[in-house]
């Protein structure tokens, strides 16, 4: 599966699709717009990988400084709120390629 299909089907099925990886999960659930079980799958996931996606919804919630204390976690530059569409790009291609 690609980014690209995975947006495909957030904006147009009800449930992600079986067998993803938590990651992958949350970053369905990001695009479908449901916040908070992308949240809930985040806070469970303790890697590097997890804080990035930490830091992805803070900013998508517009908590700047709260996504720049996970991007920090995670060890990656804090992103800016315009950025957000091509940070969850790159963050999906890396949730798949696990």
């Amino acid at each position: 599966m690609t980014a690209e299909e995975l947006a495909a089907s957030a904006t147009t099925d009800a449930e992600p699709p079986a067998g993803l990886s938590p990651e992958s999960r949350a970053m369905w659930f990001v695009k479908a717009g449901q916040w908070e079980a992308a949240h809930d799958i985040a806070q469970d996931i303790p890697t590097a990988l997890g804080s990035w996606i930490h830091a992805h919804l803070h900013l998508v919630e517009g908590d700047i400084g709260n996504a720049g204390y996970w991007y920090s976690r995670a060890g990656r530059k804090a992103r800016t709120p315009a950025q957000i569409d091509a940070e969850w790009d790159e963050l999906t291609s890396v949730t798949l390629a696990q």
